[in-house]
């Protein structure tokens, strides 16, 4: 833990000299706040290191739910005056976050809280969001977005890192918020093929080129050149993140990240302590150090390591996706053969792999996990939870193996897990206008993103809009705007009949979200076990 906290304690601490210089005069530990009798707080207690060690696993989820739902204060540490949703001091530390700057729909903060985005349907927690929810990622690399052209500081309100005035469609990328259903298996698919790849990499000879297959799904070839260096040009579907290399001694990770569309994200933990600074100027002691104030707003120890472990716990046994196949013999024989033609004739499941095997060993979520970049636990730095995701007790539904004594469980998640690029270059509403797996110093940086990860489809019906950016509202729409890799399976679809059109989105319109306290994973148009 200490060696994880000392990687920031650097700018941490010339952070906080520079919040005293602005005439802080003692802090306030906002880790041992308990809500009282006048005071205003989203979260009425704290869960203290070690704790999350010795509560029943229902308070440490009831307390993970309680932390995703507050609706953040400035009593205990809500907003970052002094600095910007990356975690970097602003531009102009003249001109605080604080009043009519406090809150920002672009730059942020931009919420009160996770379940303010999070929310559907059925007002779940941890659910997707409308379009009015999109964040505009990369926007808190400014102090205070304004288009401001008078405005002549970068990244202050309105030029870039160049001096170069921004727009809205280029400030950022507006992206729709996901949904978290299911999400605990997802990352368990991801540490798991990430070893399968580590595994095959750590195994080659310097002059050997290897296939890099996990689960059926391929990413392409590795090399490793006669001098020891590591070619990752035939490497498909990972981000730059995970492919970077130098020398013999510092292979490419080749770690699968399953969070942020683009693949910029490793672990719901990552995208946790990263969110509640970004979203809520919540300041967590793992990314930003115990007793210090980088954001100058007088709070410090905003989120404790248990407060991050219980929500990020909360986030994996969200419930899992179903199926609504109603008892309407039209309907159902419309989504038998939409799922044929899914599979088979537009080929869909190329990339939208309707399941994934995931081993015995994994079907415990293991917090803090094996693969967290720095700022964030990893597994070693501190004792580990651990959470049995098949648990009857955990929100309904849940994955069950075919047979009790089976060492796989099928993830029907319908994805690969891989990068695609699936936007026509004409297409200006599908390209972004900035890549995040690039340095903001980078030309790449600038010159757009069309790859994202293949969307999980279960849950897809009742979790729109749809597509990255969130501007298609049907799925008819978001099939239609599928080009570049997926071209193919496009005009499949265009040239197919009405009929098998419409089959087709009939069987994507029972890839459900499934209502609190559904048991069962296929359900009637009452949502009752289907009868076969």
């Amino acid at each position: 833990m200490m060696k994880l906290l000392r990687r920031w304690a650097l700018p941490a601490a010339v952070l906080l000299l520079c919040s005293l210089a602005w005439g802080a005069v003692s802090l306030i530990d906002a880790s041992r706040l308990q809500s009282g009798i006048g005071n205003e707080l989203g979260l009425a207690q704290h869960l203290q290191d070690d704790e999350e060690f010795k509560i029943p696993l229902t308070e440490l989820l009831e307390h993970g739910r309680r932390v995703f739902s507050a609706n953040w204060t400035t009593e205990e540490g809500g907003g970052r005056p002094r600095t910007k949703g990356n975690g970097r001091g602003l531009s102009d530390p003249t001109l605080s976050l604080t009043g009519a700057r406090g809150f920002n729909r672009i730059s942020g903060p931009d919420a009160n809280s996770c379940m303010g985005c999070h929310n559907q349907p059925f007002g779940v927690a941890g659910g997707s969001g409308d379009f009015v929810t999109n964040v505009f990622v990369l926007g808190q690399r400014f102090d205070a977005v304004t288009f401001d052209r008078s405005d002549t500081t970068p990244t202050r309100g309105a030029l870039d890192e160049k001096g170069e005035p921004v727009t809205l469609s280029s400030v950022g990328n507006s992206r729709h918020t996901p949904g978290l259903f299911g999400s605990g298996y997802v990352e368990m698919l991801a540490r798991e093929m990430s070893t399968d790849l580590q595994r095959i990499r750590d195994s080659m000879k310097r002059g050997e080129t290897r296939l890099l297959i996990s689960k059926g799904v391929n990413f392409g070839r590795l090399t490793r050149k006669e001098d020891g260096l590591w070619d990752v040009r035939e490497v498909q579907g990972l981000p730059r993140l995970s492919l970077i290399t130098a020398t013999p001694l510092d292979p490419p990770t080749l770690v699968i990240r399953p969070w942020h569309q683009a693949g910029n994200s490793v672990s719901l933990r990552d995208f946790t302590n990263t969110s509640f600074n970004h979203h809520h100027g919540i300041q967590t002691i793992e990314r930003f150090g115990a007793n210090t104030d980088p954001d100058g707003d007088g709070y410090s120890n905003e989120l404790t390591r248990a407060d991050v472990t219980a929500a990020t716990l909360f986030q994996a046994v969200m419930a899992v996706p179903g199926q609504v196949i109603p008892n309407k013999p039209e309907i159902e024989q419309a989504i038998a053969r939409g799922q044929a033609l899914f599979n088979n004739q537009f080929a869909c499941a190329s990339c939208h792999t309707p399941s994934l095997p995931l081993s015995r060993q994994n079907w415990t979520f293991v917090e803090p996990g094996p693969f967290n970049p720095p700022g964030n636990m990893k597994a070693g730095d501190a004792k580990a939870v651990r959470v049995a995701l098949n648990d009857d007790s955990l929100p309904q539904p849940r994955l069950k193996p075919a047979h009790p004594q089976d060492d796989v469980l099928w993830v029907p998640a319908y994805t690969d897990l891989k990068l695609h690029d699936i936007s026509d270059p004409n297409d200006e509403m599908v390209q972004e206008s900035l890549d995040m797996n690039w340095p903001v110093w980078a030309p790449k940086f600038l010159g757009g993103n069309r790859r994202f990860l293949t969307r999980r489809l279960w849950g897809v019906a009742n979790s729109g809009p749809y597509f990255h950016h969130g501007l298609f509202t049907t799925m008819r729409q978001a099939v239609l705007g599928h080009a570049g890799e997926a071209v193919a399976s496009r005009q499949a679809f265009q040239s197919a009949s009405k009929a098998d059109q419409d089959a087709l989105i009939e069987f994507l319109k029972s890839l459900q979200v499934l209502p609190p306290g559904t048991n069962e994973l296929i359900v009637d148009e009452q949502y009752r076990a289907k009868k076969r």
